[in-house]
């Protein structure tokens, strides 16, 4: 397995993965993970931007040439009443069930945490949803910790 920062020329590969974990999040949440028809498409470039930004992470796990993970952050400004000006933020996670267990999540973690801490960043942010304890318990293992609870209200 490589893991390795992600190209423009990944990305084909990242959307039948952001495709899976679109429909995992609308299977836990639909009314939170409301997402429009063309999502995938959106992400297309989104990700081309993520892939040539800088300060943006995204990182691919290749299995012998086929992309087998990522993991995708962004660094966001904060509100100007708090001393960390800003944050890294990760977006996405996700892993092909076959190579699940395997110990690559938690590689991708680490390896975005670094990129983050390369960039000078403090803080990394991230939601999981409430469904979702698995990925709680990897990140809780990554050094993450609870720190505030999302609510949600449809009207």
């Amino acid at each position: 397995m490589t893991f390795r920062p992600a190209t423009v020329d990944d990305v084909p590969a990242i959307l039948p993965l952001v495709g899976k974990i679109c429909a995992l999040h609308q299977a836990w949440d639909a009314d939170r993970f409301a997402f429009k028809p063309n999502v995938v498409e959106m992400y297309r470039g989104w990700l081309s931007q993520r892939a040539t930004d800088p300060r943006s992470v995204l990182i691919v796990a290749d299995q012998e040439g086929v992309v087998v993970g990522y993991i995708v952050g962004t660094i966001e400004s904060e509100i100007p009443i708090y001393w960390t000006p800003e944050c890294g933020w990760i977006h996405d996670l996700w892993v092909e069930e076959t190579y699940r267990n395997e110990g690559v999540a938690r590689q991708l973690v680490m390896l975005a945490v670094e990129r983050f801490k390369s960039i000078g960043v403090t803080q990394i942010r991230l939601q999981t949803a409430t469904a979702n304890t698995i990925a709680r318990e990897l990140f809780v293992k990554c050094g993450f910790r609870d720190s505030t609870v999302e609510m949600l209200m449809t009207v």
